[in-house]
Formats: C-alpha cells, structure tokens, sequence
C-alpha cells in the first residue's frame, strides 16, 4: 500500500503522511476505513515505530484520522479541522502566485477556467 523511499529528500513520516493525505483525498481511503496499526505498519516497512507513530499524529493533529482506544486507527469524515486545513492551503497557494507576480485579474481568469471545467 506504501511506498517508501529510504533514501529521498522527504522524510520517512512525511513520505507516510502524504501517501495517505492522498488515499484520503482521492477516495481510496473512505471514513471510518481502519488503518494499520503502528506497530503493523512499521514492521511492515521495516522502521522504526516512532516514525509511524509521528506521521499518525500529525495526520490526527490536521483531521484526517482519529484514534479510538483498543480499537485502532480511523479516517476521519470531512471534518471543519481539514476544511480549515484546505482553506490554508489554498490561501498559501494563491499568495504564493500573487508574489510570483500574477494580477487579480489573472488569478480570476484562472479560477473562472478551473469552474469552466466543471461544467463541461
């Protein structure tokens, strides 16, 4: 299910954060799917547990799984803690192409196509 490169520039945890930031987002992982345990995924992955453990917090820091005791470890439904997250984001992300020199006329040209798209 993960894919780890031991050897990348991006951390061990945060390669296992976004992998399933991703399954999330794109649907592959539904609300209440249970994930593997910390224990499982590390021997799986052949790392340490604390890495795990690391990546799963923050996952349940930003929303995106919760914990039940005895029980294991859960997506999350759309919750106001990721909608938050996503609105940071894009905000950041818009920022960032303002300072990269796009006009306010640019940025809505470009948002109108992204709706354009949707409709078709």
């Amino acid at each position: 299910m993960f894919l780890i490169n031991l050897q990348g520039k991006e951390s061990i945890y945060e390669q296992i954060r976004s992998q399933i930031e991703k399954f999330i987002v794109t649907g592959i992982l539904k609300p209440d799917d249970r994930l593997p345990s910390v224990r499982t995924l590390a021997q799986e992955l052949g790392i340490n547990p604390n890495t795990v453990m690391k990546a799963y917090q923050e996952l349940e820091k930003n929303g995106y799984i919760y914990t039940l005791n005895k029980k294991g470890v859960f997506v999350a439904g759309r919750s106001e803690n990721m909608d938050e997250k996503t609105r940071r984001d894009a905000l950041h992300m818009l920022k960032a192409l303002k300072d990269e020199g796009f006009s306010k006329e640019e940025l809505s040209e470009l948002l109108s196509e992204v709706y354009k798209e949707e409709l078709c």
